[in-house]
């Protein structure tokens, strides 16, 4: 998003063009002479003009990166509802959706950046100063706005919600910062460095850890190492937005009078670059749903493939493991109701229960049940009950980078390895709930070795009554004519016995994992 397309007046995005010449002498009321420009830059000359206001679209992005950095909040969640709360029109909501997110990508870059600009560590800067900050660098170094506007702006910003003193602070850092391009403060910043894997830290905005990680997936899952720079920047971009209709309740006729395009991976599904969704009646309705092509394909995988455990013509039973906050449950209900099966929704935490519930609202509720409990206790409480289970494990969410930002800087390598034995564990306990000749999908939105091929394999050494199902060839029969295994962008695990993962640079989605596995019987 431009400044131009941001809609902001021409002073809030360029002000007055820096002043030229020697300007002309005039004399005060004592007869002194003086040297004043008649085209005086206020930005820069007189702090009493600057702006002392907070620009609306600004002030969108600031709040949200406070929620972000003080409370752990999501800038998906939050951000939507602070340009509501502001009545920012649609211009001004895509400025602050590019500012948030850009200056949420960028943050570990361009904090090394204010490093070298700050003479104190940045630990010790007030943390709202810090956020001001990163939305002033990334105004200056990765969106169209003048330098002058970005300085001004943010300067007015940082006085109108911090104080004039701190106000000081950023206009001085801000000023270093403006010295150079993003190419020179990269050139800078890496200078010296030869690991591969911290140069790509600093140029694409990627803690090590994850880099390393990154990589470590790419050559696992049977792809080539120098991918990586393609998979870095795909998380840098701005997210496209998926729309799916519920399998014979929604329609997309809404979406493509607004401009959304047929999504190209997956039938019933739509894209667009944003906007407003709550203006589609079928969205307010939750018959269409905002979904990431990625997250559906593997639920139709699931509901598509074959099981032998229903062959007796009665009704299939469905198990969403861990459905909370309900964007599959919601799309696997649907597809049950189809078929004449039923689904049980689990969700151990009561809040996001109640957030599946909304969910499935709009899918007749003979086809569903949400039960709020402990997902490992299913296996045991119900031994073989069901035809066709989902087990979305949580997982660091590495795969889903685009649409979180926020989760690069808050994850940690030690997350995979605590996540670990609660993904096995609930794999082992959908094993255990599902019938002879039915099948779990075991799921996560992570391409990291230890919380996909690891935690499968762990499973099956465990128990002889398993097998694996082909999961790229029911990722191509869910997809739109094959298009999961188009040319080059085979979803398919080699060496890995039929596990697939999908990939933001390959596959346009987030990055799904699947591995299906039948229980034999």
């Amino acid at each position: 998003m431009t400044s131009e397309q941001s809609g902001h007046s021409s002073a809030q995005r360029g002000g007055h063009g820096r002043a030229q010449g020697g300007g002309v002498r005039r004399r005060d009321d004592a007869g002194r002479e003086r040297n004043r420009s008649t085209t005086r830059n206020k930005t820069e000359t007189a702090p009493g003009q600057r702006t002392r206001v907070a620009d609306p679209a600004r002030l969108v992005a600031f709040e949200v990166l406070r929620a972000v950095s003080a409370d752990d909040a999501y800038a998906n969640l939050v951000l939507p509802a602070r340009i509501r709360k502001h009545g920012l029109d649609r211009r001004d909501a895509g400025f602050a959706t590019e500012l948030t997110y850009g200056a949420l990508r960028a943050q570990g870059t361009y904090d090394a950046i204010l490093a070298t600009c700050v003479d104190r560590p940045l630990s010790e800067l007030d943390p709202a100063i810090l956020d001001a900050l990163r939305l002033g660098v990334h105004q200056l170094l990765a969106m169209r706005v003048p330098t002058h506007a970005a300085l001004d702006q943010t300067v007015g910003l940082a006085r109108a919600v911090i104080g004039a003193g701190p106000s000081g602070l950023v206009n001085a850092v801000l000023r270093k910062v403006a010295a150079k391009d993003l190419s020179e403060w990269l050139i800078e910043l890496s200078a010296g460095i030869t690991d591969e894997v911290k140069k790509a830290s600093i140029e694409h905005a990627h803690p090590e850890w994850i880099v390393r990680s990154m990589r470590q997936a790419l050559v696992a899952h049977g792809r080539d190492v120098s991918e990586i720079t393609a998979l870095l920047e795909a998380d840098n971009a701005a997210p496209v937005v998926n729309l799916v209709a519920l399998p014979g309740l929604g329609d997309l006729a809404e979406a493509f009078e607004a401009s959304f395009t047929p999504g190209e991976l997956v039938a019933d599904s739509a894209l667009s670059s944003g906007g407003d969704l709550g203006r589609l009646e079928s969205v307010r309705e939750g018959t269409v749903r905002v979904q990431d092509a990625g997250s559906q394909l593997v639920a139709r995988a699931l509901a598509g493939v074959e099981v032998t455990s229903g062959k007796d013509g009665s009704e299939e039973r469905w198990l969403d493991l861990c459905a909370g906050p309900g964007g599959k449950a919601a799309l696997l209900a649907a597809l049950a109701a189809q078929k004449n099966a039923w689904l049980l929704a689990n969700e151990p935490a009561p809040h996001r229960a109640k957030l599946v519930e909304q969910a499935l609202a709009a899918i007749p509720h003979d086809s569903w049940t949400v039960r709020t409990g402990d997902g490992r206790d299913i296996g045991r409480e119900h031994p073989g009950a069901f035809d066709r289970v989902l087990v979305d494990a949580p997982c660091t969410g590495l795969g889903a980078l685009r649409r979180r930002p926020e989760s690069r800087w808050r994850r940690k390598l030690s997350d995979v390895a605590e996540l670990g034995p609660l993904q096995r564990e609930l794999l082992a306990s959908a094993l255990d709930a599902v019938k002879p000749g039915g099948v779990v999908a075991y799921v996560t939105c992570s391409p990291h070795v230890a919380e996909t091929i690891a935690v499968v394999e762990d499973a099956m050494r465990k128990r002889t009554d398993v097998e694996l199902v082909d999961a790229g060839a029911a990722l191509d029969t869910a997809s739109l004519s094959g298009a999961v295994h188009a040319g080059n962008t085979t979803a398919a695990v080699p060496g890995h016995r039929m596990m697939a993962q999908l990939w933001p640079h390959i596959h346009q989605s987030d990055a799904m994992f699947i591995a299906l596995i039948r229980k034999n019987g």
